[in-house]
């Protein structure tokens, strides 16, 4: 019976490596891109999507072009999902832009990146009523940048960045219920 088992966990081993199944750090780095380092420089950005017209109110998107150096003197939380409309994408902007004006009274603002185009999110704005820009990766540059790609989707990974442009705190796999209260209580804490 041992013997047995050994064999099958041995097959099994074997066959995943050959099929690529098993996640070496080299395979990691390819697919989804390798996690910034807490306490260091955020990787630079600049993406096309749609933020809140001037003067406008929620859900009233434009046009626009934002980079890193936009946010610079914010402190900036920067969330990757994986698509505009789904269940658990729509909990989480729900939940951004709820604490929206919390995040806004502690100097930060908050950004959201997939590979949706900027038509999608000006769709996702206006149906949910978001006030907050939402950009466009539709190759993953950024994403994986980020460690937060998988083609075809960005993944759930969220990063707080300070006003110096350093990320301070990260979230991986993300649960949309109830993060955004998670982001703002370590936003807080860090501030303190």
């Amino acid at each position: 019976m041992r013997r047995r088992q050994l064999l099958r966990t041995s097959l099994l081993g074997a066959a995943l490596t050959a099929t690529g199944l098993v996640v070496r750090p080299a395979r990691a780095h390819a697919m989804g891109g390798s996690l910034p380092a807490l306490d260091a420089p955020a990787p630079d950005f600049n993406l096309p999507g749609v933020a809140p017209g001037p003067g406008s109110g929620q859900g009233a998107a434009q046009a626009t072009q934002l980079a890193l150096a936009d946010f610079a003197g914010l402190w900036l939380v920067l969330y990757f999902y994986p698509r505009d409309f789904t269940g658990g994408c729509t909990l989480e902007a729900r939940g951004f832009q709820k604490d929206l004006k919390a995040f806004q009274r502690a100097g930060a603002a908050v950004v959201g990146v997939s590979a949706d185009d900027p038509d999608s999110h000006a769709s996702f704005c206006s149906e949910e009523g978001l006030a907050f820009p939402l950009l466009s990766d539709p190759g993953g540059t950024v994403s994986q940048r980020y460690g937060s790609w998988i083609a075809p989707f960005s993944q759930r990974h969220t990063f707080l960045i300070d006003p110096k442009g350093v990320i301070r705190s990260r979230w991986v796999a993300v649960r949309p219920s109830g993060h955004s209260r998670e982001v703002l209580e370590e936003l807080r804490r860090l501030q303190a």
